[in-house]
């Protein structure tokens, strides 16, 4: 999932783009609010909560996954690349890697300024002799990378199947700032989740002991803090589907009741059973994930998929950047 933060204060510190996409978003139809705006504090804590449960099965997965394709990884990627890691929110992932290909420089990327800090500071004692150059930024857009790792080759690292948070245009456009961020004779290590039945799907988005819907509902109470909301809280539930033509699971918050509320002095009617739209998961076949790839500037070089053909590892390269015309 996509990790923006703000520091939690009042409306008049909140994040002018959280404020026009909220109130962009509850004023179109369907209704919608960008995922990116989950990751408050206490949204990256709930988050992490998720990756531990039974019904996840993407995390476990993925780890499991790491560590098998740990030789071959070493072998395709050599040593002494610098890791660039996009979203790193706690990086709990992260170590694997680092283990593996023995880099010369790590870059975690994200805008959860807390939770980069505390990841950066937690790896920097558990590999003492790697230079961690925490990074704060928007890394859906091209970035200028630490001048320390200007010269070295990278290998991007972006796990969890977040790429799936994007529909497939937004992707593409994504993968093509990672390709410039990261510069020629890049590489790439993407995790990304598979088409499945949705009775395994859906589980993982809607878990028994209720931590997903609890992540889904603050997002109203980070609108009521941040933006002077006034939602009533229990006028909204959870709800997960899977949207089989587009290939994605889509989580909502419908409203149980008629309801009424303020955000940022603009008043909003939901009616019964209206919902918002506030996440995105979108799953891909072999084929679809190597198109994506290649149109976002990488080429696959190899995949890893576990037996049960849940989930995906690629590493791919950068493409050679074309001469302008």
């Amino acid at each position: 999932m996509l990790k923006p933060e703000i520091d939690d204060g009042q409306a008049s510190l909140a994040d002018p783009q959280f404020r026009a996409d909220v109130l962009a978003g509850l004023t179109r139809r369907p209704r919608a609010i960008p995922a990116r705006w989950f990751y408050d504090h206490r949204g990256s804590q709930l988050f992490e909560q998720i990756t531990e449960l039974p019904e996840y099965y993407p995390t476990r997965t993925e780890t499991a996954l790491l560590h098998d394709l740990c030789p071959e990884l070493r072998q395709l990627a050599g040593r002494g690349r610098a890791v660039v890691e996009f979203g790193s929110g706690s990086s709990t992932k992260t170590p694997v890697v680092l283990r593996c290909v023995e880099p010369a420089a790590y870059v975690p990327i994200d805008i959860s300024g807390d939770f980069l800090r505390e990841s950066a500071q937690a790896l920097a004692q558990a590999f003492p002799g790697l230079p961690v150059l925490p990074f704060e930024g928007d890394f859906t857009r091209p970035l200028t990378l630490p001048a320390q790792v200007a010269d070295l080759p990278k290998l991007g690292f972006f796990p969890g199947s977040t790429i799936g948070n994007l529909i497939p245009l937004a992707a593409v456009d994504l993968l093509r700032a990672m390709r410039a961020s990261l510069g020629e004779g890049a590489m790439l290590l993407i995790g990304m989740d598979r088409i499945k039945r949705p009775d395994v799907l859906l589980p993982a988005y809607d878990d028994a002991q209720g931590v997903t819907a609890a992540f889904n509902l603050n997002l109203l109470e980070r609108i009521n803090r941040e933006l002077e909301g006034t939602i009533p809280l229990d006028a909204f539930r959870h709800g997960a589907v899977w949207n089989d033509d587009r290939a994605r699971v889509e989580m909502h918050l419908e409203a149980r009741r008629d309801v009424s509320f303020e955000v940022d002095g603009r008043a909003f009617d939901i009616a019964e059973g209206e919902t918002i739209h506030t996440e995105n998961s979108h799953k891909y076949g072999e084929r679809d994930a190597r198109i994506l790839l290649r149109s976002g500037g990488w080429t696959p070089v190899r995949e890893w998929i576990d037996d049960k053909g849940l989930f995906a590892v690629i590493l791919a390269e950068a493409q050679p950047e074309r001469p302008a015309p």
